[in-house]
């Protein structure tokens, strides 16, 4: 009985170091690499795609308010100041194109136009434009083919569910069609203010 239960206790000693040297062993390269990969690349996290700066804007046309459709080849030799918003008639856009309309004028004299864009429809920006007493044009994306250009579709947070939706961003296109200045992730308070000032700043230089 003695023998046995030594040999039973060598044998228990031996499995459970056999089990430790597996708990203890450095991971596998395939392991790291997956760890890695998780750290840059959170959850998430949305990659922020769109024109570099400098690189040429592709022409456009879109149904507009005015009576006629836009392109970015008609203000050819002029500063475009293009700004996405989520929607008509929403306090934040409403603001915010009531600052843009202030500041028009100021923005015509550096030699550029302001140009809103949204997901909505001509007669929803029609009707939206004339009660505000807007000045500047808005520009219906209904099949989001601008919005694709510069990427600013992304899944916003919505009383705790997600849906797709407009992120607010300003892009500042130079008279020969290149993208030399844009804003993600726009607060109204400020912006146009914002924009104006650094337009200056380019006009100056």
């Amino acid at each position: 009985m003695a023998k046995k239960t030594k040999k039973a206790k060598k044998q228990f000693k031996k499995t459970t170091k056999k089990i430790t040297k597996k708990l203890t062993k450095t991971p596998s390269k395939k392991m790291a690499q997956k760890s890695t990969a998780k750290a840059s690349s959170p959850k998430g996290v949305e990659a922020v795609l769109g024109p570099s700066l400098g690189s040429l804007i592709p022409d456009f046309a879109l149904p507009a308010t005015g009576g006629q459709p836009l392109r970015l080849s008609d203000f050819r030799g002029l500063w475009v100041v293009l700004y996405f918003y989520p929607k008509d008639a929403t306090p934040g856009c409403t603001l915010e194109g009531q600052d843009f309309t202030r500041l028009h004028s100021q923005f015509k004299r550096l030699n550029a136009e302001v140009l809103g864009v949204s997901r909505d429809s001509l007669r929803s920006h029609e009707k939206f434009k004339e009660k505000q007493n807007y000045s500047i044009e808005l520009l219906a994306d209904e099949d989001e083919r601008l919005c694709e250009i510069f990427s600013v579709i992304k899944m916003k947070n919505m009383y705790g569910r997600k849906v797709r939706g407009i992120e607010r961003s300003t892009f500042l296109i130079d008279p020969k069609g290149r993208l030399a200045y844009e804003w993600r992730g726009v607060k109204v308070p400020g912006h146009a203010e914002e924009v104006l000032a650094h337009l200056k700043s380019l006009s100056k230089a």
